[in-house]
């Protein structure tokens, strides 16, 4: 971690143009009286129209930096980090489909990347002190270079409450948008897989989360009277098709957002366990990846076998748990992928979903592998299957039972 002592040539920040990175961004060039490059990752946060970007860039342009990165990052996001992911059905704490937690490493990469392309021996983030965004960004600085300076500004500076921010952002005529010239009602994080709000108005766990603070779904009981059906395409584990149309991993994400948002799909109200050790409410949206999540099970259930299924449900936890607490580059990590990815080399073919007020319900699924035998399975009379041999192998597995049974009576 580096100090404000310590000598630094040239800095690499990760920039949103928001408030927060454009006062620290001014107080990089005043504290270290340096030069400060930009880097802001383009994930899918414009895809509903917004202008974060473009605006993004001008400010750096307004503040005299000379080296500025806005990079086009959604394919690389969805294919190399989204995906292998969900090969894993990873949920955080049962529910939370961590999107704001898979975008932290390829941004802290690609930070890493840059300053090892324009000679920069720090890099510095916008991440309180308090979050997990922090430790995700760090782990994956150092993972990538174990000698790179680390600056965090909020644990750090004297600009510690939101008056303090907005004094230090007039006083240096930084732009501060208009909504945020009074109290903020909730801070947001946005990405092609999902938006997340947490903060002021949601802050009482107590009190239901206002439908303003949505942003990508509408609400179910708006959401159309009548159902729509998409049918996904799967090939070793990946969404490569909807509707028989094949397309590129964030193209097809995009449509799913589209679709279940729509319908009011993946709306998540949720008190989490943050990784530094408190509690903290968020509100996710993620209508793409709940209704892929929903698809990906449903052709799993066809071809995987029901050891590999079942042991790959309870790896899942601690899979999702790696990453929600940043360690995305740490060996175990990377091991468990490797078992998670063998397991999907027959996970290949179509599931059809329903979409209707908020629910993303598979009601068809298809695959070439599949180890669904009709004709062991069927209720009508068959010539494979000998119901006689069910009775021995439910007095061995009864076996122990008896036996303790008989024990405890004496």
């Amino acid at each position: 971690m580096s100090k404000m002592s310590d000598k630094i040539n040239k800095i690499v920040l990760a920039y949103s143009g928001g408030l927060d990175t454009s006062v620290i961004l001014k107080w990089l060039q005043e504290t270290y009286a340096c030069e400060v490059v930009t880097f802001t990752a383009d994930l899918g946060q414009d895809e509903n129209g917004g202008t974060e970007l473009e605006e993004a860039q001008k400010k750096a342009q307004a503040l005299g930096i000379k080296e500025i990165y806005v990079e086009d990052l959604r394919e690389v996001f969805v294919r190399d980090y989204v995906f292998p992911m969900f090969r894993a059905n990873a949920l955080y704490e049962g529910a939370y489909l961590l999107g704001t937690a898979i975008a932290r490493p390829l941004i802290a990469k690609r930070q890493i990347e840059i300053a090892a392309e324009t000679g920069a021996d720090a890099v510095c983030h916008g991440a309180t002190g308090k979050g997990n965004d922090q430790v995700r960004f760090e782990l994956g600085y150092y993972a990538c270079n174990p000698d790179i300076k680390v600056i965090a500004p909020w644990r750090t500076w004297d600009l510690g409450s939101r008056a303090k921010l907005l004094d230090y952002a007039t006083r240096h005529q930084l732009p501060v948008p208009k909504d945020k010239q009074g109290e903020a009602p909730f801070s947001t994080d946005a990405n092609l897989l999902h938006v997340s709000s947490e903060g002021k108005v949601l802050e009482d766990p107590s009190q239901p989360c206002p439908d303003y603070v949505y942003q990508r779904t509408t609400a179910p009981e708006q959401a159309p009277d009548r159902a729509a059906f998409v049918e996904i395409g799967f090939a070793a584990g990946d969404a490569i098709s909807l509707d028989g149309k094949t397309l590129p991993p964030h193209i097809l994400l995009a449509k799913l957002n589209q679709l279940g948002g729509a319908h009011g799909i993946g709306r998540l109200d949720l008190v989490e366990n943050r990784f530094v050790g408190m509690k903290a409410r968020g509100v996710y949206e993620t209508p793409g990846g709940t209704i892929l999540l929903a698809a990906h099970r449903g052709i799993e259930s066809l071809t995987l076998d029901r050891g590999a299924a079942h042991l790959k449900d309870e790896l899942m936890p601690r899979y999702a748990e790696l990453i929600y607490n940043g360690f995305w580059f740490s060996p175990e990590r990377e091991m468990l992928q490797a078992a998670i990815d063998e397991s999907q080399k027959n996970v290949s073919g179509n599931v059809t979903v329903k979409l209707y007020k908020g629910q993303a319900q598979v009601v068809a699924r298809h695959a070439p592998a599949s180890l669904y035998a009709e004709n062991y399975a069927t209720f009508e009379e068959d010539q494979v299957y000998n119901q006689q041999d069910a009775e021995g192998f439910i007095k061995l597995h009864a076996l122990r039972l008896k036996l303790l049974n008989r024990r405890n009576k004496g």
